[in-house]
């Protein structure tokens, strides 16, 4: 029996109240949700839309099919995108990861069609994709018809929910998105047929700057939207995902993302058993050799949402005295029980961490003769 300490204080259960009509609150490692208001509802997400535009990006520099040094060209369709843009020329050559930031910091309408026909060859082709990418995340309730979310189509729309499930999917599989998203204000040089100029990017995610934690991730805003936001804060080792769609305006949605997240934080607790107690090993009856190592299936990780105090965790061990060869690599051989007072939190299944075969007559021969002779 093991016993670990922590500390968490139990706060009354109360529901947060948030302007904007749909919000969800995400915590980002499990996708488990701690929140939720109006989540089913379709909406359009304005530049919201470019998470998943992010996620097709980072999934080709991933497989290897980009890289961050590419040279990307802005044709004549990426040039002519209105609103939130970054001013690129047709023609003008930019690198991947330059254009990476002009999406994340300053929302660049024209930098995001210009990745996307770099991609795909073309913009339609690369919304097939996201559309796509989105059915196979589960995302139901979403389909694209461009890949920055400046459209104002009907047939442009998502939900709070589905878009905490794409933001979780970037943020767990790239975490580098981090890098890009945490940056407040950051200069690309423009060199055209005019000559070499700079131009300013200012990151449009103000919780950046004034909320304890955050990291990012992307807002958007049309008069058909409304005034959306996915934001990402971490504060001891909890990540959350908060998510408003459809605010008031722009000091609403911070106010409401806000919100939630100070909701999760003072309601959550987290115990990870980041340095578990060493495994025995086991021995084993007649095989090959005498006894068998163990190792943990994986990392205990248990969140309360309720404001329960995670006072004292209890760790109970059931694993055999001996096992009988043969033993496979991965196969159980035990687990462990996570307790909190009298309430059990979960358990882990210890498993063997090596492959044990049987010993066969010519073995057991082998062995008596070296135990003679030496």
């Amino acid at each position: 029996m093991n016993t670990a300490n922590i500390l968490a204080e139990p706060i009354e259960a109360v529901s947060p109240e948030i302007s904007a009509p749909s919000g969800v609150l995400m915590e980002a490692e499990s996708g488990q949700i701690l929140y939720a208001k109006d989540k089913d509802t379709r909406r359009s997400p304005a530049s919201v839309t470019k998470i998943m535009t992010l996620i097709l990006i980072f999934d080709k520099i991933h497989d290897g099919s980009i890289q961050l040094n590419d040279t990307v060209t802005t044709s004549a369709h990426a040039k002519s995108m209105g609103g939130s843009q970054v001013f690129l020329e047709e023609g003008e050559t930019q690198t991947v990861e330059t254009l990476i930031k002009c999406i994340v910091i300053a929302s660049g309408n024209d930098a995001s069609v210009a990745m996307a026909e770099f991609i795909s060859g073309s913009e339609s082709e690369f919304v097939a994709q996201m559309n796509q990418r989105a059915a196979s995340l589960g995302m139901k309730n979403t389909h694209f018809t461009d890949c920055c979310g400046l459209t104002d189509s009907d047939e442009h729309y998502t939900t709070a929910q589905d878009i905490a499930i794409m933001s979780r999917e970037l943020i767990i599989n790239y975490p580098e998105i981090f890098k890009y998203s945490s940056i407040w204000m950051e200069n690309i040089t423009h060199v055209t047929r005019q000559g070499s100029k700079e131009f300013g990017l200012t990151n449009t995610n103000r919780l950046i700057r004034t909320y304890p934690g955050c990291k990012g991730l992307k807002t958007g805003s049309t008069s058909k939207a409304g005034f959306c936001l996915s934001a990402v804060a971490e504060q001891k080792n909890l990540t959350l995902i908060s998510v408003v769609m459809a605010a008031p305006d722009y000091k609403a949605r911070l106010k409401d993302a806000a919100t939630l997240l100070d909701y999760g934080f003072s309601h959550c607790s987290i115990y990870t058993d980041e340095q578990p107690d060493p495994l025995p090993d086991i021995p084993i009856r007649q095989g090959k050799i005498s006894s068998v190592s163990l190792k943990y299936e994986k990392t205990f990780r248990y969140l309360s949402t309720d404001g329960t105090a995670l006072t004292e965790i209890q760790k109970s061990y059931i694993l055999p005295q001996s096992a009988d060869a043969p033993v496979k690599k991965g196969d159980k051989a035990g687990e462990v029980i996570y307790s909190n007072g009298h309430k059990e939190l979960g358990r882990v299944s210890v498993l063997y961490a090596q492959t044990v075969k049987k010993q066969t007559y010519p073995d057991c021969i082998r062995e008596i003769l070296y135990t003679f002779w030496f």
